[in-house]
């Protein structure tokens, strides 16, 4: 079982990273699941609209609602994002090489979210990459166990383990050409 996670103090840094990893990947072949958050609009006052792209080229989901200008809660739409679960669920296949997800929140915390979709990857070999919140990081060890390695946020530790964890597991099936060095 390949599990990693990595963490970033910086807003939105795992996100663009991810994304960027998951584009780069896909470029080479390797067959995603998964999914990358984009956020746009004025993030400086954290009204960030939030969608996630499914991979490898998929639906894109508005998980954020508008709680109005004044709102300090929780954004996050969760039947959206229980859309966004459901259609990366129906994409993991024999052939799916690694798993990437966003980040395992509040919901994945809770035992929602990605976490059933986490748990199959892992069942079926399949690697899984994961950005962790800093409030959800117990719940995460929870869950993983001593199973997790963590990886540090640069595209360069991230891709090292993606190439190790691809050579290591069945996710040779797709794109290995292009994982192994």
């Amino acid at each position: 079982m390949k599990l990693a996670y990595t963490m970033s103090e910086e807003r939105g840094q795992i996100d663009r990273i991810l994304a960027d990893l998951a584009a780069r990947m896909i470029a080479e072949g390797v067959n995603l699941s998964g999914v990358v958050q984009t956020n746009s609009g004025n993030c400086d006052h954290n009204h960030c609209d939030m969608d996630v792209q499914v991979l490898p080229d998929g639906a894109i989901f508005r998980i954020s609602q508008s709680l109005g200008k004044e709102a300090k809660g929780c954004r996050l739409d969760p039947g959206a994002l229980e859309k966004a679960v459901g259609a990366v669920a129906g994409t993991l296949s024999e052939d799916t090489a690694l798993l990437i997800v966003n980040k395992f929140g509040k919901h994945e915390a809770e035992g929602r979210g990605f976490r059933p979709v986490i748990a199959e990857a892992l069942a079926r070999d399949i690697p899984v990459l994961l950005g962790v919140s800093k409030l959800s990081l117990a719940a995460f060890r929870d869950f993983a166990g001593d199973a997790a390695e963590f990886v540090e946020a640069e595209d360069g530790a991230l891709l090292d383990w993606i190439r190790v964890a691809c050579a290591e597991q069945p996710c040779a099936r797709a794109g290995n050409e292009a994982t192994a060095e």
